[in-house]
């Protein structure tokens, strides 16, 4: 079959195409799928670019959804013609964290899924939403089950209540949906006044340009009448949090999902203990999460923002055009 494989040390200039003996069937509990479409995700982007040192020759790609071809004889959950996409943690059935690592996480600690077949235990998939194309499941995976962990069981989230979003990337987008489909209030910020008309169509109620406006989390307190925001979906850690904790209210909520402004935080103590706030560390979810998710999608009728997709051996150029911060939405590989 053909794979796009990462050779040690990592770099976009050393992802390739190879062909890979697949010829293995799958054993009782595991199930083989014909893989239809990818997406990829800054997790991935950093196993890529050598950031997150894996084996060479990986396999990349956590995220995927396909078709199951052939199912072992344990197997009950699937039949072949299933559409089915991934899971991130497939040791991590259901509730509290029970994970702090990648070592069974596709396309980091074993061999992902840009390639053309995928086998693996029937616990690393779920069904795709009912109504979905293979490119709309494969985003759900990393950005929607880290959104939904986020809001529904680390918030939980109510109705009424009201959420900051940052940006345009794939867990921001799905956390906008999702809250404005439970009834609750959006902000959103982006440095692009295009994007930002994006984000209201997409049902935010107040959009705040940060190239603009710094203090973006002071006016973001304001707009909720002093009050403060419930939640906030935090992305860009050292860059982001101290805003963040200005946005949110006394006994507020902020969910940490993502580090793109860096490793290293200056944190504002005196208001963290003035108003008593929760941070909440997000690593994804549990395989339950993502079927839940799965359900939620269907019933509310939710579909992802798409932006670009590419083929399976441009895999290297996708990760180019993630490293631009052009995209709004998900970029997708179609295999």
């Amino acid at each position: 079959m053909k794979a796009m494989i990462l050779d040690a040390p990592g770099g976009l200039d050393r992802i390739r195409l190879a062909d890979i003996d697949d010829a293995r069937a799958p054993a009782a509990n595991e199930i083989r799928v014909r893989m239809k479409a990818g997406c990829i995700n800054y997790h991935d982007y950093g196993v890529a670019s050598g950031r997150a040192p894996t084996e060479d020759g990986r396999i990349l790609l956590a995220d995927g959804a396909g078709i199951v071809e052939q199912v072992g004889s344990e197997v009950t959950d699937f039949l072949p013609g299933d559409a089915v996409l991934t899971c991130i943690f497939p040791q991590w059935r259901s509730g509290p964290p029970q994970v702090s690592d990648f070592s069974q996480t596709p396309g980091d600690g074993v061999d992902g899924v840009a390639c053309e077949t995928f086998t693996g235990p029937v616990g690393l998939f779920t069904p795709i939403p009912r109504g979905y194309s293979m490119a709309e499941a494969a985003t759900i995976t990393t950005a929607g089950v880290t959104a939904w962990r986020a809001l529904l069981v680390n918030g939980p989230l109510q109705a009424g209540e009201t959420v900051l979003v940052q940006g345009s990337g794939g867990v921001s987008l799905y956390a906008l949906q999702i809250a404005k489909a439970l009834g609750a209030r959006v902000i959103a910020t982006s440095s692009s006044s295009h994007k930002l008309a994006r984000l209201r169509a997409l049902g935010a109620d107040h959009v705040i340009n940060y190239r603009d406006e710094p203090e973006w989390g002071r006016l973001a307190h304001e707009w909720t009448g002093g009050k403060g925001v419930d939640h906030v979906i935090d992305v860009g850690g050292p860059t982001t949090l101290p805003q963040s904790i200005e946005a949110v209210k006394i006994g507020g909520h902020i969910a940490m999902i993502g580090l793109l402004g860096g490793l290293e935080a200056k944190i504002p103590m005196i208001p963290v203990f003035a108003k008593q706030i929760r941070f909440q560390g997000c690593l994804n979810g549990s395989w339950q999460d993502q079927a839940d998710l799965v359900e939620f999608l269907a019933t509310h009728e939710i579909r992802p923002v798409l932006d670009r997709s590419f083929r399976l051996e441009e895999l290297a150029e996708a990760f180019r055009y993630e490293e631009s911060g052009q995209h709004f939405g998900k970029i997708v590989i179609d295999i």
